[in-house]
């Protein structure tokens, strides 16, 4: 019982209902209401200080009944006179003044020859009681929610907390829903999880990045954004109101509640402050919990990875037991077996040349603390040729007792023979340097200029040239013309930056020019003072002339891809681009050198991004070329529909490395198809109103006759209850179903969505059959309807085949009851099945009359073509049918059997691993 319901009978208590019997007057309450009422029900008097809220009656010539105060629901609890509710506590609501209702609670007692109305004010202990049952539902949402989260594995973790996002959105009817967290990488905000229901604009991204524009609010209360006030957020809620919700944790705001296009005050007034805020901590605080775990995992197994990648690890010496704790890895590494041995078993590893110094080192390190810094050699593991090569380092924590040794080792084995090889190559190197096919020279710096004093003697067979012929002026002369400046810039380069690369011809001993590739770096002192150059001369004669060739043929074929009007692009099998040429940049509006990187399918719905990765994973060496039909979603256009070529280039082994496409812009056909398609679909509309007019007049008459008989009834003053129920539940019956006939009809007249989904291709059936069936039972047309026993699901628009199958049908009916004016006798049917294949499923709409001429089937399903009279048939039912069907991947067929036309309807279905869960 409530604190409410407490209260109140304390107040009864302290004045009890009198028994029927007694007459005796009884003392008034001075609170609340009381209403003096007569035998009949009428109000003699009004007392108390609740009359004042009254609403204002019109003025009668005769007392006002007591039902003239109450709401319409009311008059089932005061049926009847005043004697009979004697006994009884009422609960009624009145009219007040301030239009909303004024609820009381009380009884009726005897005074004198009239009776007494006793009543008390409850509106604040119902409001208390629907607060409190409202607040015990929310805290127990949210500790559905949070459990929800806490128990999922981590992959399913995405999927149900947008299942949770969704159950708050449509608990309190929130169009867009958010979980913000803190982009730790960024310092910004991130949209980590949304919803938004069906009608609701899309205001958010999975993975969309907010700014720091939600830092500006108030952290510690959740808050109503209005567009004046919070202008920093007005693009991140779409221009509209919202409400925000944060959730703290040990690190400050660490997550936000985002309601977007929805206002708190009028959609969830009740809902306290404490609740919302419960509801942010049980979505975000298992979310963060979960990820942060994730990530701290994810940092230890890096570390492990790490220290076995590079064979290093830690190490501790326990002095006290004379033992010597190492990593896993690193006792793997080592192949000791265990991690924790004696000091001596660890120091047998050493190779013996080294073993006495780091004895001695780490004697220091002990006794002294002095740091351990040593390369030492561990002896060869696995019988190999050299020993390993470890660093170690190590340092003394602590003093005392609690003195503890702890270091690192590291393999630098690759170091050491890194070390030993360069000492070999600088060996090879002097002798490469005289049989190098490039000139490798010396300048030394004199006064700010640079005097050729080495070059190597390639020199001769490269250019014919001596070391004497190799003068600074001599050099200057022998410079092509046009490559005189840029050669002094080179000089001007190396000694302001200190090295260089450039290009430039010198012109050899017989007259001819040489491209060369000049390399160089200037070396300075200990001051930082330039001392000599020190480069090398390429001949790069054939290379340079090969790229101006293929530079001018690649100019030719630019020049033929950015001014070709189709749309041109490569990209690698992630969808990211790496080229794509004006057209496409036009298209996406950035400029072609913006699209290096943007990745394809962000344009792309999930459905449509599966399905062209697919396409693009059975591109192979035998088959490289694919072409479909891709939607895209552009900037500032609601959809946009390309055809699309794809050509796979693969390396030697098969893979695909990267694709090269070709695409043009069908939008304008698609929709011109669509139009068709959904003109098609009002036409058949418009054909069957007639008959859904029939439809919605049969129920309609039947509950006119149902009421008449109603009226006659309560005329007579006759009251068989069962009479009255029974028609009354038959009027409840036609109206259910002229309401399921208008449902369907308004469902079927709106336009199909852009994308396809999965469907049970039974349920156009029935949706088709609840549009005609009753119309054409109606006009004496027999139905016979095949039971099917399987489930499948095919891909398409549900309302696009139910549109093919009232074609098929409507078509059917309009011959049958055709053929039936020239044959009274004639017994017209319908039949429907459905039956599955391996792969397929099947629709059959067969029918007797009497099939299709022979000549006309090549012509059937051709726009415009129709066998009806002038002004009766569009000839466009069959022809766009044919288009559904062959749009979902199937086929229209059609063939006269036995008595009449039988068409089939043959579909792919989905494949189990293809349908979105």
């Amino acid at each position: 019982m409530s604190a409410g319901d407490k209260l109140f009978g304390r107040l009864l208590n302290r004045h009890p209902s009198p028994p029927a019997q007694s007459l005796k007057p009884l003392s008034v309450l001075s609170v609340g209401l009381q209403m003096h009422l007569n035998a009949e029900g009428q109000v003699l008097h009004l007392t108390g200080p609740l009359r004042h809220l009254l609403a204002q009656q019109k003025p009668t010539a005769q007392a006002p009944l007591l039902l003239d105060f109450l709401l319409p629901h009311c008059s089932l609890v005061i049926e009847g006179s005043p004697a009979d509710w004697q006994g009884h506590q009422l609960d009624l609501d009145f009219y007040s003044l301030s239009g909303q209702p004024l609820h009381l609670r009380g009884w009726v007692q005897p005074l004198a020859d009239a009776w007494l109305l006793q009543l008390l004010d409850i509106g604040d202990l119902l409001l208390e009681r629907r607060q409190s049952r409202l607040r015990e539902q929310c805290q127990l949402l949210a500790a559905q929610i949070g459990e929800h989260l806490r128990v999922c594995s981590l992959t399913r973790l995405p999927e149900i907390l947008t299942e949770q996002l969704q159950s708050l959105a449509q608990r309190f009817q929130i169009p867009c829903i958010a979980l913000a967290l803190l982009d730790e990488q960024e310092q910004g905000w991130k949209i980590h999880q949304q919803y938004a229901s069906f009608d609701a604009p899309q205001l958010w991204q999975t993975g969309q990045r907010l700014g720091t524009g939600l830092d500006s609010l108030n952290g510690s209360a959740p808050q109503h954004l209005s567009l004046m006030e919070h202008a920093r957020l007005q693009g991140t809620f779409g221009n509209t109101e919202g409400f925000v919700v944060p959730y703290h944790d040990a690190q400050g705001v660490a997550a936000w509640l985002l309601c977007g296009g929805w206002s708190v005050q009028r959609r969830a007034p009740d809902v306290g402050m404490i609740d919302w805020l419960q509801f942010a901590a049980a979505l975000a605080a298992p979310v963060l919990e979960r990820l942060r775990e994730h990530r701290h995992h994810l940092q230890l197994e890096r570390l492990e990875s790490l220290q076995a990648l590079l064979g290093t690890g830690w190490w501790e010496v326990f002095s006290d037991s004379a033992e010597v704790q190492l990593a896993p890895s690193l006792a793997g590494t080592l192949n000791l077996g265990i991690s924790r041995l004696p000091v001596q078993a660890w120091l047998d590893q050493v190779h013996p040349a080294d073993l006495e110094e780091l004895r001695s080192r780490l004697q220091s390190l002990q006794d002294e603390g002095t740091p351990l810094l040593l390369c030492v050699r561990l002896h060869p593991l696995d019988n190999a040729s050299t020993p390993a090569w470890y660093r170690l380092q190590g340092q003394a924590l602590g003093v005392g007792k609690n003195r503890r040794l702890v270091g690192f080792m590291l393999d630098i084995s690759d170091i050491k023979n890194q070390e030993q090889n360069a000492a070999a190559a600088h060996a090879r190197l002097d002798n490469l340097i005289a049989r190098s096919p490039a000139v490798i020279y010396v300048q030394r710096y004199v006064e700010g200029a640079l005097q050729s004093t080495f070059f190597s003697d390639s020199l001769g067979p490269l250019l014919g040239w001596t070391l004497a012929e190799c003068t600074d002026a001599a050099l200057v002369e022998r410079l092509h013309p046009e490559d005189r400046d840029r050669y002094f810039e080179r000089t001007r380069q190396l000694l302001r930056e200190g090295s260089v690369s450039s290009r430039y011809r010198l012109r050899d001993s017989r007259g001819d020019y040489h491209w060369l590739l000049d390399e160089a770096k200037l070396l300075r002192d200990d001051l930082g003072l330039p001392v000599e150059a020190v480069g090398l001369w390429l001949d790069v004669t054939e290379a340079t002339l090969a790229t101006e060739r293929v530079k001018q043929s690649e100019e030719r074929y630019r020049i033929l891809v950015e001014d070709s009007p189709a749309m041109i692009c490569r990209y690698r099998p992630d969808l990211t681009l790496t080229f794509g040429n004006k057209p496409l940049a036009t298209y996406l509006e950035c400029t072609p050198e913006q699209l290096p990187g943007v990745n394809l399918g962000s344009w792309m719905s999930p459905e449509q991004r599966k399905a062209f990765t697919q396409r693009l994973s059975q591109l192979s060496l035998e088959f490289p070329v694919s072409t479909a039909e891709i939607n895209l979603q552009l900037p500032g256009r609601e959809h946009a529909w390309w055809v699309w070529s794809d050509r796979g280039v693969f390396d030697q082994q098969g893979q695909l490395l990267e694709i090269q496409a070709v695409g043009r812009d069908n939008t304008e056909v698609r929709r011109s198809q669509q139009q068709l398609t959904q003109s098609a679909k009002m036409a058949t509309l418009g054909e069957m109103a007639t008959g859904l007019a029939h439809e919605i007049n049969q129920p309609l008459n039947v509950m006119r006759m149902a009421i008449v008989n109603v009226l006659k009834r309560l005329s007579n003053g006759d009251a068989q209850i069962d009479y009255l129920t029974d028609k009354l539940n038959r009027i409840d019956a036609q109206l259910q179903r002229a309401a399921r006939v208008v449902d369907h009809m308004r469902v079927f007249g709106r336009r199909s969505e852009i994308e396809d989904h999965p469907f049970n291709p039974i349920q156009a059936i029935e949706g088709t059959l609840s549009l005609l069936a009753e119309g054409m039972r109606g006009k004496g047309v027999d139905l016979r309807i095949s039971e099917t026993d399987f489930e499948v699901l095919v891909r398409g628009h549900v309302d696009q085949l139910e549109q093919v199958l009232i074609n098929l049908m409507v078509n059917a009916r309009d011959a049958l009851l055709g053929k039936r004016e020239g044959n009274p006798e004639f017994k017209p049917w319908i039949a429907v099945h459905a039956e599955q294949h391996e792969q397929s499923v099947r629709l059959w709409v067969e029918d007797n009359g009497g099939g299709i001429d022979h000549r006309l089937l090549e012509r059937i399903f051709e726009p415009f073509f129709t066998t009806k009279p002038v002004g009766v048939g569009t000839g466009l039912g069959l022809s766009v049918s044919y288009g559904i069907v062959e749009n979902m991947g199937g086929t229209l067929s059609v063939e006269n059997a036995t008595e009449g036309a039988r068409f089939c309807i043959e579909l792919p279905v989905v494949p189990p691993d293809q349908i979105t869960r």
